[in-house]
């Protein structure tokens, strides 16, 4: 059976683990922000106020395209999830 394996007891291993649970906590953060952004912006996407709307895009697209430039996703993840909420506000607001 496989359990978890034992801890590492060299200090390169040691500091690696602390720096990827920075890391862990950091990137996961990021994308939880990223999320509510696309969430508030399709909750905002009923009421069809323009400005708003395109407030709100703005700051979403500042999010993901910050998330993708320091690697937490991909920069065509970024790309696609971009494209899609554009297009979803183009077409609530025509």
């Amino acid at each position: 059976m496989a359990g978890k394996p034992a801890p590492k007891k060299n200090l390169s291993a040691i500091k690696r683990i602390r720096q990827s649970e920075k890391h862990e906590l950091r990137n996961q953060s990021m994308k939880t922000r990223m999320k509510t952004y696309i969430k508030r912006l399709e909750a905002a996407m009923p009421a069809k106020n323009k400005d708003d709307i395109e407030k709100i895009l703005r700051e979403t697209i500042k999010v993901i395209s910050s998330a993708a430039s320091k690697g937490i996703i991909h920069k065509n993840t970024a790309s696609r999830k971009i494209s899609r909420i554009t297009k979803q506000v183009n077409a609530a607001l025509a």
